[in-house]
């Protein structure tokens, strides 16, 4: 218990975001260390070795300035593991891989990071193995080595990396990406009784033992119907693509509308594969009826041919449809090209963004919605910017290129194995430190593991600006301020 306690404590120094202090240092910024160069898996030639200052043992300071590399496959490794091979060196025969056999010490903490660095989700994975190099320069120590699989974006892919990593002595497994994944990775990890702390969205693959790090859309609905509700918002609907991400994203709308003492009065699903969204937008809108009602409405009025009928006549000209829409707050439970053809088609079937509030998810997350001009003013939850911009900067200086939105996950997951790995007392991954209910500050904000595994997070309320984003109900720096 004294060494749980004392671990508790150098945690919350530096990764929580206790009311005690909102303004300690986060799990992100920290020392640079020197990490071993190996040769690139994109090439056989050697790579030179990264130079960095000695580690510090004391506070840590924000991270130090790193070389910028433009082409992240260039970049040397910062552990020779990648899929458990590396390709041959001037000793072997040309083309040959060799299976590596690392010379660890007894002080030595391996954490396992499991990510498609091949596959349909390969540049992703590669943005998050940038990120969690990023986290290993800023706070591990010379004990911490990161042994690095590929999954192949696959659950049979993931099942043999973890098996690999388990094999060479991992201590946690970071990933994989999916729920898939990482269902496919569980029970082999509970059986060598390996933590494992995982990327997915999907909250039902946690628990005992199995953490994620994932956005949960429920989190994310949550938040801003709140905050709606808060703003005298009281009428929802609901327009989503058909399937599971729909139905939780309902059933979360649902509860947060009662709990705001709300309602939801309309509800349309879609097929997720459609390219063409003017039935589902036009029913949901109930244009036809309200069309109706306008030329019912103009008929009577000019079979009446008076004064008063030509004036009434005139002020309809204008309009598209009577008749008030049942809801005052639209959710759009989608992102990307879909997002941007239902917000294109809502005026034209006469849902007037300046009468009904546009509300998102985590996938409004993205910068340019604010172009569309039915969007422009609409709501998100999504991580505190300020948190994730030094992130953006430091990478951006380092590779060249913008990090995938995602890749934060991986450098929040790297960081907190490091911080947990220099523990006082020795290395402890155990389910009483990673639930600590003050939590810890990272690139996306506040997080904590609840017991189920699942984790939660400290939201911010953002509007779609048209040329940006704006934060209208700030995230908290504490759980204390949640709960």
């Amino acid at each position: 218990m004294p060494v749980l306690t004392s671990l508790v404590v150098a945690v919350a120094t530096l990764l929580v975001t206790g009311c005690e202090s909102p303004r300690l240092p986060s799990v992100l910024q920290g020392s640079s260390v020197p990490v071993p160069a190996s040769t690139s898996s994109g090439t056989s030639a050697k790579q030179p070795a990264q130079q960095t200052p000695q580690p510090q043992t004391v506070t840590l300071p924000a991270p130090a300035p790193t070389p910028a590399i433009k082409d992240d496959r260039q970049i040397p490794s910062l552990v020779p593991y990648l899929t458990g091979r590396v390709p041959a060196d001037a000793q072997t025969a040309p083309g040959a891989e060799v299976p590596i056999t690392p010379m660890a010490t007894s002080s030595t903490v391996r954490v396992a990071l499991l990510v498609p660095l091949s596959g349909p989700n390969e540049k992703l994975g590669r943005a998050m193995l940038n990120a969690a190099q990023l986290a290993l320069f800023d706070f591990s120590d010379q004990r911490f080595e990161l042994l690095i699989h590929d999954t192949g974006g696959t659950p049979e892919g993931a099942l043999e990396a973890a098996r690999f990593a388990i094999g060479d002595g991992a201590s946690v497994i970071l990933g994989p990406l999916l729920g898939t994944s990482v269902s496919a990775v569980a029970p082999l990890a509970r059986l060598a009784n390996v933590k494992v702390i995982g990327f997915s969205s999907d909250r039902t693959v946690s628990g005992d033992g199995v953490y994620t790090m994932g956005f949960f859309p429920e989190t994310e609905v949550n938040r801003v119907v709140s905050y709606a509700a808060s703003q005298g918002l009281s009428r929802f609907a609901v327009l989503a693509p058909s399937g599971a991400y729909g139905e939780t994203v309902l059933e979360a709308l649902r509860q947060a509308a009662t709990r705001g003492g709300g309602e939801v009065t309309r509800v349309q699903f879609y097929d997720p594969l459609t390219e063409d969204f003017s039935a589902v937008v036009r029913e949901l809108a109930d244009y036809d009826r309200r069309r109706q009602a306008l030329l019912n409405q103009r008929a009577e009025l000019a079979e009446r041919d008076d004064d008063i009928a030509r004036s009434a006549l005139k002020r309809l000209e204008k309009l598209q449809t009577i008749g008030e829409l049942p809801f005052d707050a639209l959710l759009l439970a989608d992102g990307g090209p879909p997002l941007l053809s239902i917000a294109a088609l809502l005026p034209f079937y006469d849902v007037d963004p300046k009468k009904v509030r546009m509300l998102g998810t985590g996938q409004w997350d993205t910068p340019g919605l604010g172009s569309e001009p039915a969007l422009s003013g609409g709501w998100h939850a999504g991580p505190p910017p300020d948190a994730r911009t030094e992130f953006i900067t430091q990478y951006e200086k380092v590779y060249g290129n913008k990090p995938h939105r995602l890749s934060t996950l991986a450098y929040d997951a790297t960081a907190l194995a490091a911080v947990l790995a220099r523990a006082e007392g020795g290395p402890n991954f155990s389910d009483a430190v990673l639930t600590t209910k003050s939590g810890f500050w990272g690139r996306d904000g506040i997080f904590r593991f609840l017991a189920d595994g699942s984790v939660e997070r400290g939201l911010a309320v953002l509007q779609i600006e048209p040329r940006s984003t704006k934060v209208i109900s700030p995230s908290p720096e504490a759980f204390s301020e949640i709960n």
